[in-house]
């Protein structure tokens, strides 16, 4: 894949749960190295459209195209590849509370350990001092054996962060990854990861909750409305009259 051939395309993508419809005929293009916000209320289907672009959810219509594959119609294990190259971090953490920081650092390595070598990392922990430095890069590199359920919550995010530096995935996707912080917290999160985005030159996808963080700190706005798309602009063209729109009830 060339750098000006997209990253991500959304061709009339569709996505319902039963008689739920959470995303409505979506066309959408990312390019990499672009940064990009989804902005909208809760429900708008921000989350949704995250877990298409990652390849864990299959549109109900549409086709989803990632890294120059169509995730509809590739094997498991190609899906496997381009999963690899697309690192998520979730409101949840999705980190093992009773694992020390390391093993969970250490799972962003899974992708490429085998089974024995990640069985005997829990035991002997493997890559310390690449864990080290992704720990050292996100703050915290004074926890690398603590408990992780003994981490703050912004700790939390911050090892969540240091996983996804491990895995070193062309494409980080963010899913309201500041919604637990506080606001100063919130604003080092967000420059973490845009400091991640530029270092590697990685597109970076995060669905957010505060327009503010999104104009300060994204290249590009989508704002999400009922599942439709009701603005796709750069962050200098956004007025607050389609902020106005999208949050109007």
């Amino acid at each position: 894949m060339s750098d000006s051939s997209p990253i991500f395309q959304l061709n009339g993508v569709t996505q319902q749960f039963g008689r739920l419809t959470a995303l409505m005929e979506i066309n959408l293009t990312l390019y990499p190295g672009e940064r990009v916000a989804l902005v909208g209320s809760s429900g708008a289907g921000k989350s949704t459209l995250l877990r298409l672009l990652n390849g864990t959810l299959q549109p109900s219509q549409g086709e989803i195209w990632a890294l120059g594959y169509n995730l509809s119609q590739i094997s498991t294990q190609r899906l496997r590849q381009v999963q690899r190259q697309i690192g998520t971090v979730y409101q949840q953490f999705h980190l093992v509370d009773n694992l020390r920081v390391i093993h969970n650092v250490n799972a962003g390595h899974l992708g490429r350990w085998s089974l024995f070598k990640a069985a005997l990392s829990l035991l002997f922990p493997l890559e310390v001092e690449t864990a080290h430095q992704a720990l050292t890069q996100v703050g915290i590199p004074d926890k690398l054996y603590t408990r992780t359920d003994q981490l703050s919550g912004g700790q939390q995010q911050r090892v969540a962060l240091a996983r996804v530096l491990i895995q070193n995935p062309l494409v980080i996707l963010a899913d309201e990854p500041i919604s637990s912080l506080d606001p100063e917290l919130s604003r080092e999160v967000i420059e973490l990861l845009c400091q991640m985005s530029e270092q590697g030159g990685k597109t970076l996808v995060t669905s957010l909750h505060s327009v503010d963080f999104a104009l300060r700190y994204y290249h590009r706005l989508i704002g999400l409305k009922m599942g439709r798309i009701l603005f796709d602009s750069s962050a200098t063209n956004v007025s607050s009259e389609m902020i106005d729109q999208l949050y109007k009830i």
